[in-house]
């Protein structure tokens, strides 16, 4: 569980000190849902510039000029690829043809490693599941509606990715997580991985009174914001993407004797002290893959369920 964020200030709003301040608090908002490591991606004198470590939101602060208006940040959970590592954090750069860009991802990607086989895609050093995204795009060649309508019909997992490149233009593509995105009257926009998050940014600025509109998403949105804050809509594919509740899985594809799906739910399970043969319970008493991951947000649901698979299909021998 991690989560995206951002400012696009597009109507010069604020100054580069008010837009710091603005970053600091809606970044520390989103460290319930990660403080492995922070980042934040946007253009400084005509050129995209990066800057993450591996240390909670609060530990970061960022200086900025004042043409950069734009700023998209990530905080992160650890599910794969060590954060001190740093090049395993977001945002992640890419090229793609002719476009630089940065790209930060909330959610779990189940296929990459089969996605990297079947695209013939480099190996890396970058351990993160979500860098798949970044290859992809280079592979296409090309940083658009289109490019990210493919990408985000080949992943199998649960997905936002956020992206911004050097001409100040952001892209938002929903898959089935949360995306809260707001513009006010005034000149910008501002966002965050959910609407609590979002709420309590605002409240805390002091700018939730000021005249705003929520920006409607579904999954299957591919949103584009150009540096004028011009909003367009497009769509991708979701007939075979996990945005439906239920969704048949390819099981003749293993990783170390598991599925994608079933191997990545464990590591991540495992990283936050939950144990794998907690996971094999629920799988045995019929919960599905998508359902453990939800519980696994909420540590005392996860154990009452793991507690009632263990009463209802071993009876006897459990008690």
């Amino acid at each position: 569980m991690c989560a995206i964020f951002g400012l696009i200030d597009y109507g010069k709003t604020f100054n580069s000190r008010q837009r710091e301040q603005i970053l600091r608090v809606i970044s520390v908002e989103c460290e319930e849902r990660g403080i492995d490591a922070t980042g934040y991606a946007f253009n400084e004198n005509g050129k995209l510039k990066i800057v993450k470590k591996p240390v909670p939101a609060h530990e970061l602060w960022i200086r900025l000029n004042n043409e950069s208006n734009v700023i998209l940040g990530h905080t992160r959970m650890t599910t794969q690829g060590d954060q001190k590592f740093n090049y395993n954090n977001h945002p992640f750069y890419g090229k793609a043809g002719e476009t630089n860009f940065a790209l930060a991802h909330n959610g779990i990607i189940y296929n990459d490693e089969i996605l990297r086989k079947e695209l013939n895609l480099p190996v890396t050093k970058i351990e993160t599941d979500s860098y798949i995204a970044v290859q992809m795009l280079e592979k296409f060649g090309e940083l658009s509606e289109k490019s990210l309508a493919e990408m985000a019909e080949k992943i199998s997992g649960s997905f936002v990715f956020t992206l911004l490149n050097e001409q100040n233009n952001s892209y938002f593509v929903r898959g089935n997580n949360p995306l809260a995105l707001y513009k006010f009257k005034a000149g910008f926009y501002i966002y965050a991985s959910t609407e609590a998050i979002l709420e309590s940014t605002l409240k805390g600025l002091g700018l939730a009174k000021y005249p705003h509109e929520k920006i409607e998403t579904d999954c299957g949105d591919i949103l584009k914001i150009d540096k004028d804050g011009n909003l367009s809509r497009s769509t991708f594919d979701i007939s075979e993407s996990d945005c439906y509740p239920v969704r048949s899985f390819d099981w003749s594809k293993l990783y170390n004797g598991e599925s994608q799906e079933i191997w990545h739910l464990k590591n991540f399970a495992n990283t936050i002290g939950i144990d794998s043969e907690d996971i094999d319970i629920l799988l045995d008493c019929g919960y599905d893959p998508d359902e453990i991951a939800e519980l696994i947000y909420e540590p005392g649901a996860f154990q009452e369920a793991v507690y009632m698979a263990m009463e209802c299909c071993y009876g006897d021998a459990f008690r």
